[in-house]
Protein backbone atom coordinates (compact mmCIF):
# COMPACT_ATOMS: atom_id res chain seq x y z
CA UNK A 1 0.00 0.00 0.00
CA UNK A 2 2.75 2.22 0.73
CA UNK A 3 4.45 2.02 -3.09
CA UNK A 4 0.93 2.67 -4.39
CA UNK A 5 0.54 5.99 -2.80
CA UNK A 6 4.17 7.39 -3.33
CA UNK A 7 3.24 6.39 -6.89
CA UNK A 8 0.10 8.54 -6.39
CA UNK A 9 1.84 11.47 -5.13
CA UNK A 10 4.17 11.62 -7.74
CA UNK A 11 1.48 12.37 -10.16
CA UNK A 12 0.76 16.47 -9.09
CA UNK A 13 4.40 16.85 -9.73
CA UNK A 14 4.49 15.59 -12.72
CA UNK A 15 1.79 17.65 -13.76
CA UNK A 16 3.22 20.58 -12.51
CA UNK A 17 6.24 19.82 -14.53
CA UNK A 18 4.71 19.03 -17.84
CA UNK A 19 2.73 22.28 -17.49
CA UNK A 20 5.65 24.70 -16.87
CA UNK A 21 7.56 23.06 -19.75
CA UNK A 22 4.20 23.93 -22.11
CA UNK A 23 4.12 27.15 -20.97
CA UNK A 24 7.81 27.59 -21.23
CA UNK A 25 8.04 26.50 -24.78
CA UNK A 26 4.57 28.24 -25.58
CA UNK A 27 6.09 31.69 -24.22
CA UNK A 28 9.49 31.71 -24.86
CA UNK A 29 8.22 33.42 -28.54
CA UNK A 30 6.24 36.05 -26.82
CA UNK A 31 9.18 37.35 -24.23
CA UNK A 32 11.36 37.54 -27.46
CA UNK A 33 8.69 40.13 -29.12
CA UNK A 34 8.62 42.09 -25.76
CA UNK A 35 12.91 43.17 -26.70
CA UNK A 36 11.08 45.10 -29.48
CA UNK A 37 8.51 48.87 -28.89
CA UNK A 38 6.65 48.17 -31.59
CA UNK A 39 6.00 44.29 -31.04
CA UNK A 40 5.19 44.84 -27.33
CA UNK A 41 2.98 47.11 -28.13
CA UNK A 42 1.16 45.45 -30.58
CA UNK A 43 1.21 42.80 -28.18
CA UNK A 44 -0.51 44.87 -25.47
CA UNK A 45 -2.73 46.05 -27.91
CA UNK A 46 -3.53 42.20 -29.08
CA UNK A 47 -4.04 40.80 -25.45
CA UNK A 48 -6.08 43.30 -24.47
CA UNK A 49 -8.45 42.68 -27.74
CA UNK A 50 -8.96 39.25 -27.10
CA UNK A 51 -9.87 39.53 -23.99
CA UNK A 52 -12.45 41.74 -24.50
CA UNK A 53 -13.53 39.97 -27.52
CA UNK A 54 -13.60 36.79 -25.25
CA UNK A 55 -15.29 38.34 -22.17
CA UNK A 56 -18.00 39.44 -25.27
CA UNK A 57 -18.45 36.24 -26.34
CA UNK A 58 -18.76 34.49 -23.28
CA UNK A 59 -21.45 36.89 -22.03
CA UNK A 60 -23.62 36.33 -24.91
CA UNK A 61 -23.37 32.28 -24.74
CA UNK A 62 -24.03 32.52 -21.24
CA UNK A 63 -26.97 35.28 -21.65
CA UNK A 64 -25.83 37.47 -19.29
CA UNK A 65 -26.19 41.39 -18.75
CA UNK A 66 -25.08 42.93 -21.37
CA UNK A 67 -22.04 45.54 -20.79
CA UNK A 68 -23.09 48.32 -23.31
Amino acid sequence: MKDFLENVLRYPKFLVLITAGVLSVALKPLVDLWRRPITAIALVIGSISSLVGLSLVLRAMLGLDPIF
